[in-house]
């Protein structure tokens, strides 16, 4: 079975950093591609990043570019998200999932959620 559990949220100040880690089980992550969304109070689901199957090609939602960066650790069958400057806006769950293809910013194109991890960023 496939399954996920994301870490690394916490309370940071705005123009901080942070790390999210996305460690999966049930498969090897090196043959998929994997996204990061976000999902805040009374919004919907938002697209954060994408990474390619090789790790050779990543997407980011215009409000983080620049900002975020996204990576694969094959050796511990994770995902990471590296999160800079951070802004008030980006407080949200931080979720991951598998994509099977399609768009990428469309969550109805991924598969295996896992729970997420809590970003708030305030002074």
């Amino acid at each position: 079975q496939v399954q996920f559990v994301e870490s690394g949220g916490a309370l940071v100040q705005p123009g901080g950093s942070l790390r999210l880690s996305c460690a999966a089980s049930g498969f090897i992550l090196d043959g998929y591609a994997i996204g990061w969304f976000r999902r805040a109070p009374g919004k919907e689901r938002e697209a954060v990043s994408c990474i390619s199957t090789s790790g050779e090609t990543e997407t980011y939602a215009n409000s983080v570019k620049g900002r975020f960066s996204i990576s694969k650790d094959n050796a511990e069958n994770s995902v990471s998200l590296q999160m800079n400057s951070l802004k008030p806006e980006d407080t949200a769950v931080y979720s991951c999932a598998i994509y099977s293809g399609g768009s990428v910013y469309d969550a109805i194109n991924y598969r295996g959620w896992g729970k997420g991890t809590l970003v708030t960023v305030s002074s």
